[in-house]
């Protein structure tokens, strides 16, 4: 080859069998990348984005730690793989214990405990099956099996969505938005809650930033439990704010995410002929991904951004969060499962049929 007889010449020495052993590794990594990156491009709202980045990230690291690493940074990385989850799982349970002390019994509160029942029964599952009686330790070990492949898909889209998330909410803003649609978040009597309060103050600051351009759209309507609308609370509290009412759009019939965009779409029909108007859908930062998520399928051209969450009330949040997303995107659950019952179907015959024994 030309470029060997230039490398002979030059006194460099290529090992072409290194290069295509680390090419090969790398394959998985390259193409997760380039599929994120493409897909990143083409449109950044997608739940597909999360998980080529995680798995581009996963293997890369994977890779480096393999060819790179020596035996005590395997041993570390093993440790924190067997023990980030337990340690993960322990502060779940001291959340729960804070979020039912601000928050009260709900079972919204109990969610972080949810999660670290489901962490811990993945880790201590084969012992309980161990010690079941041997007539039923087939048909559990079956089970455990199909859990153990859900639960690592479960797991590896948690990671991915957490990721991803983040790094959407912190991408560079620099468009000038006509509509700034503030989502809905409980009341306080007639007032805001902290949490809607939180969003709405945000709403604000990206309205003064851009010199005070453009309308709101205050979207949420009045639950059985509300004395006025969401959007009529957030209404009254950006006019005390000094807002101009002719800046503000009321949209009151709302009970869900998906409403809350689906309505403010006939909103801004009703407000606007163009089809060039820029949207901001301001939310909690823990729900930012949904809701842009949600307007990049109702086709509404619209950013993302994210009011600051506390802290104790974080991990409920996005737990509750990945829930609502996961429900749009089971088709992977419904496929574990049905190999997971071929393979138990087609056992079964072999075994009855006396194939194998």
């Amino acid at each position: 080859m030309p470029i060997d007889a230039f490398s002979h010449d030059a006194g460099i020495y290529v090992d072409w069998q290194y290069i295509l052993s680390c090419a090969l590794l790398l394959s998985p990594a390259i193409i997760s990348g380039a599929l994120f990156i493409f897909s990143f491009l083409k449109e950044p709202r997608q739940f597909r984005n999360a998980l080529y980045l995680l798995a581009a990230l996963a293997w890369t690291s994977f890779f480096v730690i393999l060819r790179f690493g020596n035996n005590t940074s395997i041993v570390v990385l093993i440790v924190i793989l067997l023990f980030a989850p337990v340690i993960t799982a322990i502060f779940l349970l001291i959340n729960t214990i804070t979020v039912v002390r601000k928050n009260g019994f709900s079972l919204t509160s109990f969610l972080p405990l949810l999660m670290a029942g489901f962490i811990f029964l993945m880790y201590f599952s084969p012992i309980l099956i161990y010690h079941f009686n041997p007539d039923v330790r087939s048909i559990a070990g079956a089970i455990f099996i199909l859990f153990v492949f859900e639960g690592l898909w479960f797991s590896f889209t948690f990671v991915a969505l957490l990721l991803y998330s983040w790094l959407y909410r912190i991408l560079p803003r620099k468009r000038i938005y006509d509509y700034i649609i503030i989502h809905g978040a409980g009341l306080n009597g007639n007032e805001p809650s902290p949490l809607l309060a939180g969003r709405i103050d945000k709403a604000l600051e990206l309205w003064n930033h851009q010199n005070q351009h453009g309308k709101f759209i205050v979207s949420g309507g009045q639950g059985t439990d509300e004395v006025v609308s969401e959007a009529q609370a957030m209404h009254d509290y950006l006019l005390k704010k000094g807002v101009p009412n002719n800046a503000i759009l009321m949209e009151d019939k709302s009970t869900t995410t998906m409403e809350n965009l689906q309505y403010s779409l006939l909103v801004i029909g009703h407000d606007t002929q163009r089809s060039d108007y820029t949207t901001a859908v301001v939310t909690s930062d823990f729900h930012v991904f949904r809701c842009a998520e949600y307007a990049h399928k109702l086709k509404l051209k619209a950013d993302g951004v994210g009011s600051h969450t506390r802290g104790w009330y974080w991990p409920t949040a996005f737990i509750r969060e990945f829930i609502a997303i996961t429900k749009s995107h089971l088709w992977p659950y419904y496929t574990i499962a049905a190999l997971w019952a071929t393979i138990q179907i087609l056992h079964y015959l072999m075994t009855s049929t006396g194939f194998i024994e």
